[in-house]
């Protein structure tokens, strides 16, 4: 058999795990390629190389141009690559991620479909958000409420700390400078945070659009997710961001919440409590280490590549 050209794909096993890479890199008016194993920017102030497994997301921006080996190359390193609007605050679409297994979206499909479990897992996310709150037999209605009321005081205290005004939320999706500089900074922040989350997710073969909390969107889950860490980290970030902001509100938010996410570890903590939440307390890297797939049956999971033909005659 004639050997397929160019640089041999990656086995699974020999990548990085996403808790160990870099968060995020985002790229705006330039040019994405690829040279042996490092992904290429190029833009008037000259190219640098990445190496491909390192890093967990790569946000690509308006005026961005990738050629089709470099989303070879981001495909087969499990990098997940997402196509983000101005300012990255809006998101169009996201490449394959790292891992081969479906074991956490099985989990996850069946956690989803059932009202007691699904329940059981909201109220653990709430739990996870607001240290001390006891969330035993609280309905969906009580839980939504008791959030409302944190997240205003926490708005509050935290608008005091930074010595900025803060009235309320308001976000323009099709007008993002159209709001003042703590609502775009809180834009920018949160769509950072969006985006590792939308890695960590799709990494671990999860299923973006299967919320326990939120619903009827394709990143449910991520906002599921994200929301365990945004009072954490986006809001201080865009609070302190506002409260002296330079030439570049966007771009300053932006390297913040990447010095903030590097220094929660939030990909580690993102990998670990996905898989609390979804009943999976195990070896973590178990995802990743296999490439195989099987049949279904009542009798369990059978290998695929066999002819069964003497089950049926």
């Amino acid at each position: 058999m004639k050997p397929i050209p160019g640089t041999p794909q990656a086995q699974v096993g020999q990548l990085a795990r996403v808790t160990d890479r870099v968060t995020f890199l985002y790229v705006e008016h330039g040019i994405v390629h690829r040279d042996s194993n490092a992904i290429t920017v190029r833009d008037e102030r000259g190219t640098i190389h990445i190496p491909a497994a390192t890093v967990a997301s790569l946000l690509l921006g308006p005026g961005t141009t990738i050629s089709h080996q470099a989303m070879m190359l981001l495909a087969d390193s499990g990098t997940s690559s997402v196509w983000v609007g101005e300012e990255g605050v809006r998101y169009y679409a996201h490449g394959r991620g790292l891992s081969r297994s479906s074991r956490l979206l099985e989990a996850q499909a069946e956690l989803v479909t059932n009202r007691v479990s699904r329940l059981r897992v909201a109220r653990r996310m709430y739990e996870m958000r607001f240290a001390g709150e006891d969330t035993e037999g609280l309905t969906m209605q009580q839980l939504r409420g008791r959030e409302g009321a944190r997240v205003r005081r926490i708005y509050r205290e935290t608008a005091e700390e930074y010595g900025v005004t803060w009235s309320s939320r308001k976000y323009q999706p099709d007008d993002f400078s159209g709001g003042d500089d703590l609502n775009q900074a809180l834009s920018a922040a949160t769509s950072c945070l969006y985006g590792v989350v939308h890695a960590v997710v799709v990494a671990l073969g999860c299923s973006p659009g299967l919320g326990f909390v939120h619903t009827g969107h394709d990143r449910s889950f991520v906002y599921d997710v994200a929301d365990l860490y945004k009072m954490e980290m986006a809001v201080p970030v865009a609070f302190g961001v506002a409260a002296n902001p330079g030439d570049d509100l966007p771009a300053e938010v932006r390297r913040a919440m990447r010095d903030a996410i590097h220094e929660g570890h939030l990909l580690t903590r993102c990998t670990r409590d996905i898989h609390a939440l979804l009943g999976s307390d195990g070896d973590h890297d178990e995802d990743f280490d296999v490439d195989v797939i099987h049949l279904w049956d009542y009798r369990g999971a059978l290998a695929a590549g066999t002819n069964y033909a003497e089950d049926v005659w």
